[in-house]
């Protein structure tokens, strides 16, 4: 089955408001294993509004609204369908009822224009609203194709209620006995780039339909995401299997986690494992390195402590830091952050330290070490070393 969204509002168009409609219905329609090809937003004018659900209709099984079914002139999306399914617009007595009973629960007068959310065409299934004065409507077209509009109501308390309560039995009953689900793994990689990630995993992986596999570049690290359709989580797995081992064999050295797994749990969790314990010394990040491993319950049984020496007095009052090394090598260099992960972990006790200093930006760069200049420093049991990074963006992505 497909289905086809379509937002209706002039104030998504100029982006005066977010449309997180959006992103709950594709992750709903997604997890019941329903294609969706094409999303749509458009605003309150009927005729661009008529022309777009018919042509959402030509192409889908199912055209789901959002928005447009309040009590004033610019909400047009029920007189609207009503037109393009060839049904006419009757009160419907019932639903006049409940509205009216919203109003005397909210102590509140109705105003005369609420009456025309209780207009509903003629043979649609009313889908009751408990949180909101509009109901929603499940309008077959009139062609005898089978096919439907289903108008949800814009707030998005009131469409998560309906869809969850009405539209998902709907949805369900249409795909038969065994209806497939979507299934889906999100694989976490970190220390490589998307497209040397990609060139490591090599096209005949990346190009696989049934399970599909997609790269995505996120701030820090890359995700591959694995999905496909299947009737149980099992027959999903097995699918998945053959491809995890490939992924392994050719990029296992950067992959650190699966799905829900961010990198501050993965190093949480090998530090537990291990019995180990980790100190920070930061500077251009001011914290946020510590911010995030501190984020995860239950770190303190591995954290010991963290050092945030952003002026180079700091580094050598706090850290012991040589003057000398300062002056000969700047703050970003590779002898500072030796030197800062050295004095971390010899202050703190912690089995292992990682240091960071550099230029994040916008101004203090130089041609010899350009803003987006990072040096990470590492020290522990028999090993002190350091590694340069060039990083780009703006200064928040470079410190994140």
């Amino acid at each position: 089955m497909i289905v086809e969204c379509v937002f209706v509002g002039t104030e998504l168009l100029l982006g005066e408001i977010l449309n997180t409609n959006a992103q709950y219905l594709s992750q709903r329609l997604a997890e019941l294993g329903i294609d969706q090809y094409f999303q749509v937003t458009v605003g309150d004018n009927p005729d661009r509004l008529e022309a777009t659900l018919r042509q959402a209709l030509s192409r889908a099984d199912v055209v789901i609204t959002s928005g447009g079914l309040g009590p004033t002139p610019d909400d047009i999306t029920r007189e609207v369908a009503a037109r393009v399914t060839g049904r006419p617009l009757r009160l419907d007595p019932g639903v006049l009822a409940e509205v009216e009973g919203w109003f005397r629960r909210t102590g509140r007068t109705m105003p005369e224009n609420n009456r025309r959310q209780a207009l509903v065409p003629e043979g649609a299934t009313v889908l009751p609203n408990p949180v909101g004065t509009a109901p929603g409507l499940i309008v077959p077209a009139g062609d005898g194709s089978g096919k439907a509009l289903i108008l949800l109501p814009g707030p998005p308390h009131e469409l998560q209620r309906m869809f969850t309560d009405h539209v998902v039995p709907y949805l369900t009953s249409r795909l038969g006995d065994r209806p497939l689900r979507l299934f889906s793994r999100i694989l976490r990689f970190c220390g490589i780039g998307e497209s040397a990630l990609a060139e490591l995993l090599g096209e005949d992986l990346l190009t696989r339909s049934d399970p599909t596999v997609a790269l995505y570049a996120k701030v820090g690290e890359v995700h591959l995401r694995l999905a496909t359709k299947a009737a149980t989580p099992e027959e999903a797995e097995g699918r998945f299997a053959p491809v995890l081992a490939a992924v392994r064999e050719r990029a296992g050295r950067y992959l650190y986690g699966t799905d829900a797994t961010d990198l501050e749990t993965a190093v949480g969790a090998l530090l537990r494992e291990r019995g180990e314990t980790l100190a920070l010394a930061e500077s251009c990040t001011g914290g946020l390195v510590a911010q995030r491993i501190t984020a995860v319950p239950g770190a303190s049984a591995y954290f010991l402590a963290g050092y945030v020496t952003y002026s180079n007095e700091a580094k050598v009052e706090v850290l012991g830091v040589p003057r000398e090394v300062l002056a000969a090598h700047g703050a970003v260099s590779e002898a500072t952050v030796r030197a800062m992960a050295t004095g971390a972990r010899e202050r703190s006790g912690a089995t292992w330290a990682v240091s960071i200093s550099g230029i994040a930006g916008p101004t203090g760069g130089t041609p010899e070490k350009p803003v987006g200049t990072v040096w990470i420093g590492l020290a522990g049991p028999g090993v002190v070393e350091a590694r340069r990074y060039q990083f780009r963006g703006s200064r928040q992505e470079i410190r994140q």
